[in-house]
Formats: C-alpha cells, structure tokens, sequence
C-alpha cells in the first residue's frame, strides 16, 4: 500500500506533463519538452551512481555517446530499428559501465571524477578517427513507427515521458530496497558501512552497470529525436555536466532531483541558447556553471533537501523535539575526566587511591581453561620507518571483556584496525575460531561474526536510526523484513526505540554511541571491538552505556574494548593488554595491571612512578 501511495505524486506528474505536451503545438517548444525528459532520464542515471555512492562521475557522457552511436549505427549500417537498437544499447553500457567500475573504482575522490572524465574524452577521438564526425539517421517516413520517424513530435514527448516514468519507479525500488540502503550507506560513510558487512565493491558494480545502462538508453533515444550525432554533441564535456548539474541542482541522492533540476535548467539553457546563442556562444555552459555556484553557496545538496530540511526543523520545532547537533550530545568532560582520572591523578585515569572492585563479568581471575575465540600471533605494522604494531601476541577468551589501553599513540586503534581488516599486517596470524582471517577484507569478516565500532563515530547522517541499523542487519539477513526485525531487537536492546525515526544528524553523542552499539549488534557478531565507545559522554551517560555493554556480555557476546577511561574500564573488563610503543606491556586482570609500575609509567611517567613509591 505505501509503493502504490508513493507512486501518486509520479502519476500526478505525468497527468500534468502529458496535459501541456497535448496542447502545445509549436514544433520548438514541443522538442524542448522532449529534451526535459530525456535530460532527466539522464540525470537520474548519474543519480544511480554518484547520488547515491557519492562517487562523483565526470564521464557519464561516455555511456550516454555510446547508447547514441549503437543507435545510429545500427540503422546506417544494418537498417535496424531503434526499438531494436536501443535495446542493444542498454546493454552495451552496462558491459561498459561493469568494465569501466573494476579498474575505475580502486580511485577515491577527485582521482575518480578525473579518471572518469578519461572515458568520454577518449571515446571522442576514437569516434572522430573512425570518420564518424557526423552521421545522420536515413529517413524513413513510409514506416514512421518501426523507426520512430513520427510526424507528430508529441509522440516521442510521449515515449520519452514513458521512459522516465519507468526510470523513476526503477529508481524508487532502487533506493527503498537494500541495494538502496547499501548504496546510501557506502555514500555517507563506507568504512562503516564495510565494518557493517557491506561489499562496497560488488555494491558500486551494480551501481555502475544499472547507471551505465540508463544512460545508454537516454543516449539513443536523443539520437533518434535528433535525427544526428557527432562526437561532442554526445561524448563532449557539456553532456556530462548536464548530467550532473540537473541532478546537483535539483537533489543529489533522491528521486524527484533530477526530474526537479532538468525542468527549470534545461528550458533556460535551450531557450537562451536559441536567443543569445549566436552572441554569446556556450550559453548553456554558462547556465549549468550559474545554477552550480547557486547550489554550492544556497543548498549544497540539491533544492530538494533544502526544502525537506527547512520543512522537517519547522515540523521537530512544532512538536518539540528539537534538532540537537550530534557534537552537543551531552556536557563536555575535562581532559582528566575523559581519561578517568581525578585532578591528583593526571591525565592517565591510572587510580591513585584504592583499586576498584573486580569486574562484575568475574575479572578476579584468568580463565586459562576457556575456548579462545581470536588469537593474535606476532602481528605487526609499520608505516615507513614507524613501527606502529609491534609482535603483538594474546588471546580472547569466548565470553569475556577484554580491555585493550595504553597511552596516546600506544597503537591501540591501528591493531583494531588490523584485526577488522582495513589494514593488512606486515606480519603475524590473526585466528577467528582457528580460521585466518588476515587478507579478508572488513565485509567478510562481519559476515564472520566480527562487529565493529569507531573511535570517530561514523553514522549514516540522512538515514533513520532504523536504517542505520538495518544496514548492520543484512550481512546475515535473508529478506528485508527478517533485517528489519534483527534492527527493531538490536534498537530496542540498546534502549533507542524511541527515537528510532529520528535521522542520524539529529541525535546526541551518546545515542549516537548507542546506535553504532546497535549497528554492529545487528549483524549478530561473536566478536565485538569497541573502540573508545565512552569517549565524549557525561557522567551520568557513560554510565547508561555501560550498562549496555554489560547486557552486551551476558548475552553471550565476546568484547574487546579501547577506552580511555580507566576508572569505567576497570569496573567493566575481565582482563587488561597494554600497549605502549605498539608492543605488549602488560597482560592480566585489572587488579594485578593497575598497580603494575610499568603501566604507570607508561602512562604517567617515571617522576609519578616514584611518587607512587613514596
């Protein structure tokens, strides 16, 4: 009932267009509505990749100039009709799209946008070389429709409305379905969303290939409302950046963008080109350059989330709740509180006074006679001539908490970062449940039972607390429902079912920690590494969350947990590793670590060493 209801504002859309399009007659203005559509076709097949990945494409022409010249071609030279060629278009480009994503996609940021621009450019002269500077499709007026030759333009006003209602609803199942989800996630954040067991790669693929094949098949039906192509008019730099300005302007990253930004741009453009183009030439150019200043310093996510922003803070501001910003989530802490220290204790959090009472979770003890779910076996990693991980060696026992602290700069986050994938180690073994897992990438860990938070959190600002979740959820969920009910118990476990509507950007610090808690608790991992989860809560909040992590722990999940705040460690962990200069200093439980010299040291240094002494 809800698609069917999400289709009214498309049906109502195409109503209209088709209404004015019936009565126009002027044969001008009747090709620029055509040219509305098929630029938004256009601009939602860039939307596929770059609105929702966030991978900004400078070369979509490539595949928009290969749908035009499989169209003509294929009529010049095996009389062909473009109800058969753009077919084969579509096709074409995504073979295109799949061959240009695996080399393309090793880039990041602008080394991609300029590989990208590579493709069209390079597609230009190969086209020129061939002697195909100008083909014109043969006129077929005794079999208009086989070769789509109308006499009435408001036929193919007609097809190409039919072709970007069929984009859009594509589209639609596209950004509501995990393919979506994956792709918003990859956009906002892709670290978290491979620690949340998402194959960015195979997701980006898709993307591409779906993207490429759109393209593709605006490219040939532009030819076919033309009647003519050349290497610019399809390959050029102005193609691609109408692509992306229509999209940019309108909305990056949602349906009505594109359809938004082509109906204002495209008639402005076309209608100054046709007054002032012969004056002053590459007016559209000018345009496209005007509209994306525009957006840049007024909406620089498109018109549409301009308005949905301004719209959503008028509706929180109605009903009270407010619009927090995810930096102001709680009283900020000294820096001798963050670390868990008193005023006479530094900025190491070390006790100075009676150590704490054991772990609740049975710290007291070593339990040797425990299964081990992770070993770590001589690892190592240095960046240059700076040994970050020294031979580190130690074990997690199934079920406990096991606390990983040291000093800044001690290697605690570059070791996380070791056994979740993200770096490969130099040398050394790391062993899930016997299994190696070094050279497997974050995705295929997760999917191994490894669950990731960061020190930096990393949300998915434009999506529900629901919808963070559900990412985390499909690594082991066969269906969207089963992921929806793994994120509601996951949401609910953690204690943020009230504000589970409540986008990413609109939530405090601390639930903020919870939702990435409940993220990674989504994908039902054995194993879960938190990284200084505590960091930057109040009091009273870093009490909230660890009581959460306790929950975490009786339910059968294995913890190994950075964090700054020894007072708070000490009360939770089992056992204690300490790094200092990458290499182990100490391994035990919290009363034995606590009242170790070298850790003192380590944190306090030798002076306060002494002190201690005295």
């Amino acid at each position: 009932m809800n698609a069917v209801r999400s289709l009214g504002p498309l049906a109502l859309f195409a109503l209209a267009y088709a209404a004015v399009a019936m009565v126009i007659t002027n044969s001008y203005y009747q090709l620029m509505l055509t040219l509305v559509l098929v630029w938004a076709v256009f601009g939602l097949s860039w939307n596929v990749l770059s609105g929702y990945t966030g991978l900004i494409s400078f070369g979509h022409a490539a595949f928009f100039g290969i749908g035009a010249y499989t169209t003509v071609l294929g009529q010049v030279y095996f009389n062909l009709s473009p109800w058969i060629t753009i077919p084969i278009a579509v096709a074409l480009g995504a073979l295109a799209g799949l061959i240009v994503g695996f080399p393309t996609f090793r880039l990041r940021g602008h080394y991609f946008a300029l590989a990208m621009l590579a493709y069209p450019l390079a597609l230009l002269y190969v086209f020129e070389w061939l002697g195909y500077q100008e083909l014109t499709l043969p006129m077929r007026r005794d079999a208009p429709f086989t070769y789509m030759q109308f006499e009435d333009p408001r036929i193919n006003t007609l097809i190409a409305l039919v072709m970007l209602v069929a984009t859009v609803i594509a589209t639609r199942f596209i950004e509501r379905s995990r393919f979506g989800m994956a792709l918003l996630a990859i956009k906002q954040n892709e670290a978290a969303a491979e620690a949340a067991g998402i194959d960015t790669l195979r997701w980006k693929l898709r993307a591409i290939t779906v993207s490429a094949a759109i393209a593709a098949m605006a490219g040939g039906f532009y030819t076919v409302v033309l009647l003519v192509v050349t290497p610019p008019s399809v390959f050029g730099m102005l193609v691609s950046a109408q692509a992306l300005t229509v999209a940019m302007f309108g909305g990056v990253g949602t349906v009505w963008g594109p359809v938004l930004g082509s109906v204002i741009l495209i008639p402005i453009s076309e209608i100054l080109h046709a007054e002032l183009g012969a004056r002053i030439p590459g007016i559209q150019g000018v345009v496209f350059g005007l509209a994306i200043i525009a957006v840049i310093l007024l909406a620089p996510e498109g018109i549409y989330w301009r308005v949905r922003d301004l719209l959503r803070k008028r509706s929180l501001a109605k009903s009270g709740a407010g619009m927090p910003s995810p930096l102001r989530g709680g009283p900020s802490l000294s820096e001798a509180e963050i670390r868990g220290g008193d005023g006479a204790s530094g900025t190491a959090g070390v006790p100075s006074g009676p150590t704490p009472s054991p772990s609740p979770q049975g710290g007291g003890e070593l339990r040797r006679g425990d299964d081990v779910i992770l070993s770590v076996q001589g690892v190592s990693k240095s960046f240059g001539g700076l040994k970050a991980v020294q031979n580190v060696s130690f074990d997690v026992l199934r079920g406990e908490i096991l606390g990983i602290i040291g000093p800044n700069g001690a290697g605690k986050t570059t070791l996380f970062n070791l056994l979740n994938g993200f770096l490969r180690p130099d040398a050394g073994r790391v062993l899930l449940d016997g299994t190696e897992m070094v050279g497997r990438k974050p995705h295929e860990l997760c999917r191994a039972g490894v669950g990731r938070t960061f020190q930096v959190m990393r949300p998915f600002l434009r999506m529900s607390v629901a919808d963070n979740v559900v990412v985390g959820a499909y690594v082991h969920a066969e269906t969207d429902e089963e992921a929806r009910r793994r994120a509601d118990e996951a949401i609910a476990t953690v204690g943020l079912t009230d504000v589970a509507d409540r986008l990413g950007g609109e939530l405090t610090t601390k639930q903020l920690r919870l939702m990435e808690l409940a993220r990674a608790l989504a994908g039902r991992p054995r194993l879960l590494l938190l990284d200084e989860t505590l960091a930057g809560l109040g009091h009273s909040e870093v009490g909230d969350v660890l009581a959460v992590i306790r929950k975490l722990a009786r339910s059968g999940i294995t913890i190994v947990i950075i964090e700054h705040t020894m007072g708070a460690m000490v009360q939770l962990v089992d056992r204690f590793v300490v790094l200092d200069h990458g290499m182990v200093l100490v391994e035990g439980v919290p009363k034995t670590v606590t009242k170790d010299r070298r850790v003192i040291e380590a944190y306090l240094g030798k002076k306060w060493s002494a002190h201690v002494d005295a």
